[in-house]
């Protein structure tokens, strides 16, 4: 998707009718097989001038001809440039996901991508959530 080839992301994804792919951006519904989804890429992709993804806290497991993949998605993503400039403004987002792959005879496909928002902690020390430390260690003693 970096490079803006859809042929390579199409290649990416399951082509097995018996078995429909599903897919979940941030923010969107589901979306189910694979006209649906590969049209949900080449729209993300018409309208992303620059995206690049950094993935951390990879976690591999494989079961037989099935991995579950899960990463966080460090995304810094730009749209098209504004009054002449070369790219649009930045902007960064982190997204956790999960990926299924399957093994087919041409290698390892996308059955399903999964990926949410991670919520920045907004809580400040002001406005953060009591925890049991701040309980009295008496329950009869007023706090």
């Amino acid at each position: 998707m970096e490079t803006g080839d859809f042929d390579t992301v199409s290649g990416l994804w399951l082509a097995d009718d018996t078995v429909p792919v599903t897919c979940v951006h941030p923010g969107w519904p589901v979306l189910t097989g694979r006209g649906e989804v590969l049209r949900s890429y080449a729209l993300i992709m018409a309208n992303t001038e620059y995206i690049q993804f950094f993935l951390t806290d990879l976690q591999v497991s494989l079961a037989g001809d099935t991995a579950l993949v899960t990463c966080t998605e460090n995304i810094l993503s730009g749209g098209p440039a504004e009054d002449g400039a070369e790219l649009g403004p930045l902007v960064g987002q982190l997204v956790v996901a999960t990926n299924v792959f399957r093994r087919t005879p041409d290698g390892w496909r996308v059955w399903s991508h999964h990926a949410s928002p991670v919520l920045a902690d907004t809580d400040g020390p002001d406005t953060a959530e009591p925890t049991l430390d701040d309980a009295p260690s008496d329950p009869e003693e007023p706090a």
